[in-house]
């Protein structure tokens, strides 16, 4: 595991501690299977046409506060009216600023699927997510072990939640799938490092077998950018910074959309 995700994995686990004494995990388990179900996150990333999943965040680690006045409410919906096809809500407290209550809102925001971005490493927080109105959860290779991986999509699986699982090296794909992942996000972004290569995903694409969901995160900032990776084969991109530094977020979203759109025509 790297520096940094060992980092924030071990800030947020006395904070998990604190919630599970808050919230009893059997208290918490019932409200999970009582929550409305669940919005089809899967399919919202295999349509024809290019599907973006647009996040939600207040600040990054490295580059510290990147939307100061963060309105999640107003930002969903103009990410919905812009051509989203799903949100990525961080909802780290310590390093990402953000909130399992920014889950919350965007729920009642928008109809949009909903993906709960965290560093998820016990399954208390998965059921966090589907009571929080998560329609699916980010699960990160480097921070589990194979078994609890296994565990953790097959509990989401039950509560109706789709699992985006996060690789960055063939070995970490290989683990992906012996998991059992349906979806699995490459990260073009070196955790070790933070340096970010595009090339990431057209080196690990071939090592996905056909029917498993793949995304592209991190690193796109154009619609060449989202070109290459649609030739590259992925079924979705998962962009975040690039709209949170953009004066209008949902314009951003929308002229990114729109270049794609223009040039595949052609």
């Amino acid at each position: 595991m790297t520096d940094i995700l060992w980092k924030i994995v071990d800030r947020n686990r006395p904070m998990l501690e604190e919630r599970k004494r808050l919230i009893a995990p059997s208290d918490l388990a019932r409200r999970a299977e009582q929550a409305p179900a669940a919005r089809p996150y899967r399919e919202a990333l295999t349509r024809p046409e290019l599907s973006v999943i647009a996040e939600i965040k207040r600040a990054s680690p490295t580059k510290g506060l990147l939307r100061p006045d963060l309105d999640v409410s107003s930002l969903a919906r103009s990410f919905e009216a812009n051509g989203a096809q799903c949100l990525s809500v961080i909802t780290e407290e310590y390093f990402f600023l953000g909130s399992l209550d920014h889950l919350r809102e965007a729920r009642q925001a928008v109809k949009l699927p909903l993906l709960r971005k965290d560093f998820l490493f016990d399954p208390y927080q998965v059921y966090q997510a589907r009571s929080a109105g998560a329609d699916a959860v980010l699960l990160i290779v480097a921070i589990l072990e194979l078994s609890l991986l296994r565990d953790m999509i097959a509990l989401a699986q039950a509560l109706g939640m789709a699992s985006q699982v996060e690789v960055h090296d063939e070995h970490e794909v290989e683990r992906a799938l012996r998991a059992g992942a349906g979806i699995i996000g490459i990260n073009n972004r070196d955790l070790r490092s933070f340096t970010v290569d595009l090339g990431t995903t057209e080196r690990l694409m071939p090592r996905v077998p056909p029917g498993i969901v793949v995304v592209s995160e991190s690193g796109m900032r154009s619609g060449a950018d989202v070109r290459r990776l649609l030739a590259a084969g992925v079924h979705a991109v998962h962009i975040g910074e690039t709209f949170m530094v953009a004066p209008d977020p949902g314009q951003a979203l929308r002229q990114l959309i729109d270049e794609t759109a223009r040039v595949t025509a052609s």
